[in-house]
């Protein structure tokens, strides 16, 4: 008879030593060691940050924002996101956001599987997500789900409509100018 595997939870993933959970993500109950950004990947942050800002009015935007999308099995951190400010004031200080980001984005990175981004964009959706983002630095272009199980891919000269930002648009060149 095969040994079984206890899925961790996570109050289980709070006790673990911080240096550990700082570099890791719970993903459906098994740990997973997530290595730091790349440089050109936190260009990219840092770029999606500056101009989402602009259009954010009372939202709050981040970098590495961790939320828990499901309470038990799961913990994650976005490349960047977008949070109604006053569910992020909710937040606690010695807590995390619940439930997913209103938007979601994910920047490639060449670890990166397209089963990983579907099942994060997935369980994003499944879980408070309005807007899924994948930016493909490679193909330069920007992949937008929404969880009606719409996905519309974006490219250089076209702009993403921002309706979490009242209606404003978004130019996928802005978002590559001197990254690509």
């Amino acid at each position: 008879m095969g040994a079984t595997t206890q899925l961790m939870t996570f109050a289980e993933f709070e006790k673990l030593p911080d240096d550990v959970c700082r570099h890791s993500e719970l993903r459906h109950g098994e740990l997973v060691s997530v290595p730091p950004p790349k440089h050109r990947h936190r260009l990219f942050q840092d770029r999606l940050v500056e101009l989402l800002k602009a259009y954010a009015g009372n939202n709050y935007v981040g970098i590495e924002v961790s939320f828990r999308a499901l309470p038990e099995h799961e913990f994650r951190s976005a490349d960047v996101a977008v949070v109604n400010r006053q569910r992020w004031q909710q937040v606690r200080g010695d807590d995390n956001l619940r439930g997913s980001p209103e938007l979601v984005i994910e920047v490639l990175s060449p670890s990166n599987t397209s089963s990983e981004m579907n099942d994060r964009k997935t369980l994003c959706l499944d879980n408070g997500c309005r807007e899924f983002w994948v930016i493909d630095p490679w193909n330069i272009q920007i992949d937008v789900s929404t969880p009606d199980g719409r996905t519309v891919t974006y490219r250089r000269g076209q702009s993403i409509p921002l309706p979490l930002f009242g209606g404003a648009t978004l130019a996928v060149d802005e978002v590559f100018r001197g990254l690509d």
